[in-house]
């Protein structure tokens, strides 16, 4: 039975600087990046969860201290 390599370029051979730079520029150009509004909105939908997390381990660290100090105190 034949066995089938993938190409891979990691490890064949090295790639100069300026190409690596180039390549890099052709796969962000690829990229579709988000309009003003997206990030505006992406900005709030994560502060809001953050808050919420923050509130909820707060909440669980405040009430854990006090059953440790009703329990050994």
């Amino acid at each position: 039975m034949s066995e089938s390599r993938s190409v891979s370029s990691s490890g064949d051979k090295r790639t100069n600087p300026v190409t690596f730079y180039r390549q890099v520029v052709a796969e962000l150009r690829k990229v579709v990046w988000p309009t003003q509004q997206q990030l505006i909105t992406y900005f709030v939908v994560v502060m809001v969860f953050v808050i919420v997390v923050m509130t909820f381990v707060s909440l669980l660290d405040l009430g854990f201290g006090k059953l440790a100090f009703a329990v050994f105190a």
